[in-house]
Formats: C-alpha cells, structure tokens, sequence
C-alpha cells in the first residue's frame, strides 16, 4: 500500500514548560495537550501550566492567502454562472436524449449534452470551426472568469497584470475526444494522408490552458492535470500552491470535458458504468437512492480565478470567496472501484482540513461526488462519516443529480456551486431522492433548496485509478 504523507507536527507543553515536537496529526495532538497536567509544586519553581487548546491556525499572510475573484463556465444549463445557478436552486434536470449522433444502438441513449453552444465574441470563427468541443469550452469559460474578476480580454486592467506571474493550469480527463476519434476513422477508413495536421494539437490535454494563455497572454505556470473525475480539484489544488508558493500572483484553474460522443458513451457502457433509465433520463441521476443504477454522463467547463489577497486587493478586483486549503492523494486500491475502508477518502478530507488550518468542527456543508453509482456513494459517506462525527449539523448535496458526471469537469462545475452556495446562502437540492440508503445519515437537501449559512464547505472528487481531491472553501473575512 502507498505509503500516506506524514502528519504535519504540531508543539506539545511538557511537564518541564519546553515544547517539543509530535507526530500526531492535529486534532490528536490537540487532544494530547487538553490532557497535560501541570506538575507538582517544587520548592521556588511555579508549575507549568497547559495552554487552553486552540483551533487550527488559518493563513494570514496576504501573499499566501487564496481568495475567487471570477468563475466562468459552459454547462448543460448555458454559460452564465447566475442563471446556472438559479437552474440548480429551481431543482431543474438537465439530462435528456442524445441527439449529437445516433445513440439508438446504445443500452443507455441520454446524457447531459449541451445544446445550442455558441462562443461567439470569444473565439473567431476560423478556430472555432477547427477546435474541438472540450477547447471550445475551455476558452470561453476561461474568458467569461475574467470577465468576471474584471480582466476582460483585450481590456487595460488586463494589460496591467504581470504576465509572467499570471499561469494558466485547465485540465480534462479525456483531451479532444472528437478530435481523436475522427482522426482514428480516418486512418482507417482512408489513410495517414488524410488525417488532419491539428489531430495531435487538438488532442492532447495540455491544449486548453496552452490556447488559452496565447488568447490572454498569461506567460507564467501553464500546464495540464489528468486524473480522470478528480481533475478539476487537482488543478485548484496545484494552482493555488504556485501562488502560496510565490510563483504566481493570479491563476486560471479548473477543468473542461466533452465526451457525449460515441467513443466516450460506449467506452463507459463497456466499463457497466451508466445508468440505463432510458424511459425517464432525468431521474436517473439518483445519488444515494437505493434505486441507482449508475451516473449519467455530462459535459462542459468550469473555471475559476484564483488571486493572493495582497495581489486581488492591490487592483481592487472583487473577491467572491476564499480558498482555504485542499489536499489530494491516491487509493492503491483498483483502477475503478473505491476502497472498502474508505481510506483514501478520509485521509484526503483530513488532509484538506489540515491544509486549509480548519478543524472538522467548522464545516457545514460538503458538496459530494455523489456519482450515482452503487458503490461509489456509500464509500464516500462512510468515508466522510469517518472525519465528521456529528452530522446533523452538516448538510450535504449533489450537483451531478442535475448535471450529470461531467468527469474532469466535474469538479469545477461544482466549486462554482459550492461558492454560489455560500455567496447566496442557499444550497441546491439534490434531485430524484426517492428512497435514500438508510447509511446517509445526512440532511441532503432532498428535492427542494434550503437557506443555509455555510461557515466552511468542501467539495470532493475522486476518479478512476484511485485518484481522490478535497477543496476547502469559506466566506472572505478581511
């Protein structure tokens, strides 16, 4: 089994009044020091007496702390984050019948496809013509979080920035899917002769940041994460260590996908991933009802802007949330199934707490993974059950019962939900919760929105190969 980071250590009081160093982890070590006693009197000497136990220390520094100054997005639901939003609130599904291709021969015909995109006014029409979908997607999310953070393309507070601390780190599970597979078919069918020149460059995953940067000039880190459905939160993670690290001042981060294509729903029917609720797609999505029979896929981008304070308040930028921490690790377990113990899980959301110096007492609210799958969504939860004790003051929801699983998008798609829950103070439903596991011991906001003042909340994502991602986000507090 791979072998788990070591604990951070904490100092602990000893009967002499020195400080040494423990392994514990923090929340143990805490508890150590609740337990130290002060020694007996000696003649001339004062006991030593233990420090009252204190929260997890939360960063500071204005250079290392992370704050969201723009999110920007393609979804099933259009590319406006507001409207995506209020979608969500309304409890409204976006799954429906595949209409892309002829899907008719496939034991599962529906997904989350987006329909009627348009990237007009964000990529020209020579480009747009030749990109494939998931760089497609890349590009306007990534612009539309700009706009959002007050950078639009082309404008004078954008030319201000440092570009050389600006990177650019979007990543994607599957690349340019269509790209690949035509290109397949027309070896095939017709030759190398008649493959196109941009096969290469439009299917490899590192394409959406490296256009992106060219359209927007960012010179700094810029470079692609994979690790499938885990993708997203990988890149939110990396990215907002390049600033606290001091490499960057401002990254775009998050993820794009676009598999609703014919390789990508067969590939996933052969892996007996899919639901196959074919006579009523939009209750497929059914995470933690006993009647699940599998995720459905989705697709789209979501992309956020991640800025030092110090930085974001030196241009005034607006700051909508702040990132406090985040941790990623691997199960070494199996390529897709979860571990039985739930391990990796926990240990991830634990290391995320540590990371972001929040102690599991302070979070309210976890946006789950909650794929849909039979086994999936009850690890997660015994996992997160696991970290959190007491659950009746957490409440915990799924974006994909709406949405669908759109793999290394996923997870960006719901850290806008996860912000948007906490900027609003109303959390969505989880929609098509008919009859929950007796397990999820969990308010999951079944069916209907609740009002709901989020102190600290987390969103997961775990991927095939093992791969698990924790975020921590909370309100901005100067």
């Amino acid at each position: 089994m791979q072998a788990l980071r070591s604990p951070p250590t904490l100092p602990i009081p000893t009967a002499d009044g020195l400080h040494r160093r423990s392994s514990l982890s923090p929340p143990a070590a805490l508890r150590r020091c609740r337990s130290v006693k002060p020694p007996a009197r000696m003649a001339g000497v004062r006991a030593a007496v233990a420090p009252t136990a204190t929260a997890p220390r939360r960063e500071t520094d204005p250079k290392k702390r992370v704050v969201l100054t723009g999110m920007g997005m393609v979804s099933v639901f259009g590319n406006d984050v507001d409207k995506y939003y209020e979608r969500l609130l309304e409890g409204e599904s976006g799954i429906g019948p595949i209409d892309r291709f002829d899907a008719s021969v496939f034991p599962t015909r529906f997904a989350g496809q987006i329909r009627d995109f348009s990237s007009e006014g964000y990529i020209d029409g020579k480009n747009d013509r030749r990109l494939d979908d998931c760089l497609r997607y890349c590009l306007v999310s990534g612009k539309k979080a700009l706009e959002s953070a007050g950078l639009p393309v082309g404008s004078a507070a954008l030319n201000k920035i440092d570009k050389v601390r600006a990177g650019v780190l979007v990543g994607t599970g599957m690349g340019g899917l269509t790209v690949f597979s035509d290109g397949v078919q027309s070896l095939i069918e017709k030759g190398y002769r008649k493959i196109t020149p941009f096969f290469i460059p439009y299917a490899i995953t590192n394409m959406g940041s490296a256009l992106l940067a060219m359209d927007i000039g960012f010179m700094g880190a810029n470079y692609s994460i994979s690790t499938a459905c885990a993708t997203s939160n990988y890149c939110f993670y990396a990215a907002a260590n390049h600033i606290r690290r001091g490499e960057a001042d401002i990254m775009l981060a998050g993820g794009t996908e676009a598999a609703v294509i014919p390789i990508g729903i067969g590939g996933f029917v052969a892996c007996r991933a899919l639901s196959q609720r074919n006579d009523d797609p939009k209750t497929a999505s059914r995470p933690w009802d006993k009647g699940r029979d599998g995720f459905v896929m989705g697709e789209g981008a979501g992309v956020l802007v991640m800025e030092s304070l110090e930085h974001a308040m030196k241009r005034d930028a607006p700051i909508i949330a702040e990132y406090l921490g985040g941790a990623v690790n691997c199960d070494a377990y199996h390529m897709t199934d979860p571990r039985a113990d739930g391990l990796g899980v926990s240990s991830c959301i634990q290391k995320s707490l540590e990371d972001a110096g929040v102690a599991p007492e302070e979070v309210n609210y976890i946006n789950a993974h909650a794929t849909s799958t039979l086994a999936g969504d009850l690890a997660e939860v015994n996992a997160i059950k696991k970290v959190f004790k007491n659950t009746k003051d957490i409440k915990m929801n799924a974006t994909k019962s709406m949405i669908g699983h759109c793999l290394g998008a996923a997870g960006g798609l719901e850290a806008i939900a996860t912000v948007k829950g906490i900027t609003t103070g109303w959390l969505h439903p989880s929609i098509n919760q008919f009859d929950p596991e007796p397990a999820v011991e969990f308010d999951t906001v079944a069916n209907k929105k609740q009002r709901h003042d989020v102190n600290v909340g987390i969103s997961n994502s775990f991927g095939f190969g093992g791969h698990n991602s924790v975020v921590v986000f909370a309100p901005f507090k100067p």
